[in-house]
C-alpha cells in the first residue's frame, strides 16, 4: 500500500498559477508594503464575491476578530458572548480588551452556538457583543442567533474563519452580523500562507479599522498618535496570493464536498460512525469532514491507526470552556460540546487529495471497524 503522506487540509496553490502572477506584479511596481493594488483589489474582490460593502485586509482572523471588537465598543469589564466548540483564537481577543468571555454550549444540529444556551445566557447577563462560529464549514442556524442579538440590542460578530464559500439559506456566512471575518490561514480553503479579513456594511467602521490596523497613525506630517494601534495590516504581497486564491475559490468548495459526500458514502455501513448533516437551511464548503464515533473505539485510537499509515487526522477543537486558560469564565449549556469533542474526529480533507488516497483512508477505517 502506497505510504505517501496524506494531509489534513494543506496549502493548495492554483494550476494555472494565478498566485505568481499578482505577486509578479508586486515586485515588478516594487510594492512591497502593507498596501498597494493587491490589498486593495482583494478587500473589494472578497466583499464582492461574499456580497458586502467593505473589507479590510488583515494580518490574520485574529486581529480581525479583535478588530471587530474594538468596532463593538467592546472595553474592560464588558461581558462577550462566545460560542465555546472554536479554536482559541475566537476567544483571544476578548481578553486582549480586557473583556469577560462567556461560553455558550453547541446545538447537535448545527455543532454550532445554540440558540437556546443563548437565550439563557442573556437571561444571566448583558453582553457588549456576540461571537458565532460557523465550524468547520457547517453553518450556524443564523436566523434564530440574529433574532436573538437583535432582540437584545447587541453586536453579532460571525468568526467565518471556516467557512468562506459556505452559504446559509443562499446568502454567505459572515454577512448576517454587523462583523464578519474570514482567514487565509495555510490549512484554510483558500490560504494566502497567513492573513485574515474583516468586513461589514459600515464604511466608517472598516476604515476605522484600516486605521487601526497601521499604527493608528494620524494625518499629519510628522508621526501623530491619537489612539493605540496595531501592526495588522495585510502586506501587497500576501494579497497578491489572496487575488489568485479567489479564482479558485469555487472549485475548491466543490472539491471539499466531494470528499466529504465520498467518506460519507463510503463508510455508511458502519453504524458507530455519525457525520454532521448538512442542513436544509445551509451549503457547506465542507472544509473538513468531521466525524462522530459511537460505541466502544475511541477518537484517539482511529487516529492513531491513521498515523500508521502516514495519514493526518485531528481531534475535534477542545471546547473553550475546558481550556485551563479559560475555566475560571462562566459557561452556558448541556454539554453538548464536551460530548462532541469526546468522540469526534476530523478527517484529512486535503482538496489535492486523490480518489485513491480518499479509499486508502477508507479502506484502512473500514478495516479497523470490522467491515
Amino acid at each position: 500500500m502506497n505510504n505517501e503522506r496524506i494531509f489534513l487540509s494543506s496549502p493548495h496553490m492554483s494550476d494555472e498559477g494565478f498566485e505568481q502572477e499578482f505577486v509578479k506584479e508586486a515586485f515588478d511596481t516594487n510594492w512591497i508594503a502593507p498596501l498597494g493594488e493587491n490589498v486593495n483589489k482583494f478587500e473589494e474582490e472578497l466583499a464582492e464575491y461574499v456580497g458586502i460593502g467593505h473589507a479590510a485586509a488583515l494580518s490574520s482572523g485574529t486581529a480581525a476578530i479583535h478588530l471587530a471588537l474594538k468596532a463593538a465598543g467592546v472595553e474592560k469589564g464588558d461581558y462577550v458572548f462566545c460560542q465555546s466548540l472554536t479554536f482559541s483564537a475566537t476567544a483571544n481577543p476578548i481578553i486582549y480588551e480586557n473583556a469577560i468571555p462567556v461560553f455558550i454550549d453547541s446545538d447537535e444540529k448545527t455543532w454550532n452556538m445554540d440558540p437556546k444556551a443563548l437565550e439563557e445566557a442573556f437571561k444571566k447577563y448583558t453582553p457588549k457583543a456576540v461571537i458565532v462560529v460557523h465550524l468547520y464549514g457547517q453553518s450556524a442556524d443564523m436566523d434564530r442567533i440574529k433574532e436573538i442579538c437583535d432582540k437584545n440590542n447587541t453586536v453579532l460578530i460571525e468568526d467565518a474563519a471556516e467557512s468562506l464559500g459556505t452559504t446559509y439559506k443562499g446568502r454567505q456566512t459572515g454577512t448576517f452580523g454587523e462583523y464578519g471575518i474570514y482567514s487565509f490561514n495555510g490549512n484554510k480553503i483558500i490560504t494566502t500562507s497567513g492573513g485574515g479579513m474583516l468586513v461589514s456594511n459600515n464604511s466608517e467602521k472598516i476604515e476605522k479599522a484600516r486605521f487601526w490596523s497601521t499604527q493608528s497613525r494620524d494625518q499629519a506630517r510628522h508621526y501623530e498618535h491619537s489612539d493605540i494601534g496595531y501592526n495588522y495590516r495585510m502586506s501587497n504581497i500576501v494579497a497578491g496570493i489572496g487575488r489568485g486564491q479567489m479564482k479558485v475559490l469555487n472549485d475548491r468548495v466543490l472539491k471539499k464536498r466531494e470528499i466529504f459526500n465520498r467518506y460519507k458514502e463510503g463508510l455508511k455501513e458502519i453504524p458507530e460512525i455519525q457525520f454532521p448533516n448538512e442542513n436544509e437551511w445551509e451549503y457547506s464548503n465542507h472544509w473538513l469532514t468531521p466525524i462522530i464515533i459511537n460505541g466502544n473505539t475511541t477518537p484517539n485510537q482511529l487516529m492513531d491507526e491513521l498515523e500508521k499509515y502516514n495519514i493526518e487526522s485531528r481531534p475535534v477543537w477542545k471546547p473553550m470552556h475546558l481550556q485551563p486558560v479559560f475555566d475560571k469564565y462562566d459557561f452556558v449549556g448541556n454539554n453538548i460540546s464536551e460530548d462532541l469533542f469526546n468522540k469526534g474526529v476530523c478527517l484529512p480533507s486535503d482538496s489535492k487529495m486523490t480518489l485513491e488516497q480518499q479509499d486508502r483512508v477508507i479502506s484502512i477505517i473500514k478495516e479497523m471497524f470490522g467491515n
